[in-house]
């Protein structure tokens, strides 16, 4: 149990979530357009989500590992390592999910005679560690490679089922006729590769905004360990205004986008995009417990509020597969 709570289960399952989401939205387009089914397509993704929960679940327990002393203060009672589990412990399981994922990895590069998937694997667990070990104290570079990280899921993703697709035997034919490639804006979200990069954007914005605020909650034991975080540097008044202003950015960027997305589109557009009035008013929700207080409650709250709207985000694609 105490290991579960260390590798923090519900973040690996939206991890999982949104590379399914991911899939569903590939396939569906891809069957949809013309393509033939993949041979082996559902065990080697299945065995790239594995790899990559399990670089998600030792990057958690080096995370812990390197920020035992901050926890005593920021969150005591939820400090495992040294209280339930030993160091060295947590060390070897890091290193044990580590090596089953690269191997992962290894396997997914022989079968499709590509280098990607070893690159990203390396690339994610040495990051992960530096993160953990250095970067994540420093001012805003520990933020911006969480973010990155996790925008990297999707784009993992649309990398996959590019190497696939393109090794199928059967690609899109170009002379279907035009009443195939309907509705319009759900073609054009998959043949340009539109969909992957709007996710991963959003993913971004909104982890980095997330990070941000966890930096406020945690400025008691950073302190301890002489970070150089937004809100200490900063100050948290100062912090508090730029994570507004970066979700009200994020809000209007987003309103905006969809808005003239309609206008070159059909009506559907607008029902396909219902769910997102859910993350508008969980950003606004957030934006509202910002201003109103800074305290840990309400940072907790709007950190929260936003991982919400993240996870809906995520699941659209589960969504339009039965609309469209």
């Amino acid at each position: 149990m105490h290991f579960l709570r260390l590798i923090r289960p519900v973040n690996l399952i939206v991890i999982a979530v949104t590379m399914y989401a991911v899939r569903v939205f590939i396939l569906q387009a891809w069957s949809k357009y013309g393509g033939n089914t993949i041979p082996g397509e559902s065990v080697d993704f299945f065995l790239l989500v594995l790899s990559t929960v399990m670089i998600a679940a030792g990057g958690n327990i080096i995370n812990d590992y390197f920020d035992v002393k901050a926890d005593r203060v920021n969150k005591p009672d939820k400090l495992i390592i040294t209280r339930h589990i030993k160091p060295r412990w947590a060390i070897m399981s890091h290193w044990i999910l580590n090596f089953i994922a690269f191997a992962i990895a290894c396997y997914l590069s022989w079968r499709y005679a590509t280098f990607w998937y070893v690159f990203v694997h390396l690339l994610t667990i040495n990051a992960l560690w530096f993160y953990s070990m250095y970067f994540k104290r420093r001012f805003l570079v520990g933020n911006l490679i969480i973010a990155s990280l996790t925008a990297m899921v999707p784009i993992l993703c649309g990398i996959h089922f590019y190497i696939q697709i393109s090794t199928a035997s059967h690609a899109i034919n170009p002379l279907l006729p035009d009443s195939v490639y309907q509705p319009q804006w759900f073609f054009n979200l998959y043949h340009h590769g539109l969909f992957i990069y709007i996710l991963a954007v959003f993913a971004f914005a909104l982890n980095f905004v997330r990070e941000i605020i966890k930096d406020m909650e945690d400025v008691a034991g950073d302190q301890l360990l002489k970070a150089k975080t937004l809100p200490i540097v900063l100050g948290i008044q100062r912090t508090k205004w730029i994570a507004v202003s970066l979700l009200a950015a994020i809000l209007v960027t987003g309103i905006l986008f969809g808005s003239q997305w309609n206008v070159l589109q059909d009506r559907a557009f607008i029902i396909a995009l219902s769910p997102t009035v859910l993350i508008v008013l969980s950003c606004f929700y957030s934006i509202f417990t910002l201003l109103s207080s800074t305290e840990r409650s309400s940072l907790k709250r709007a950190d929260f509020s936003l991982k919400i709207a993240m996870m809906i985000g995520c699941c659209i694609p589960f969504y339009w597969y039965f609309i469209v």
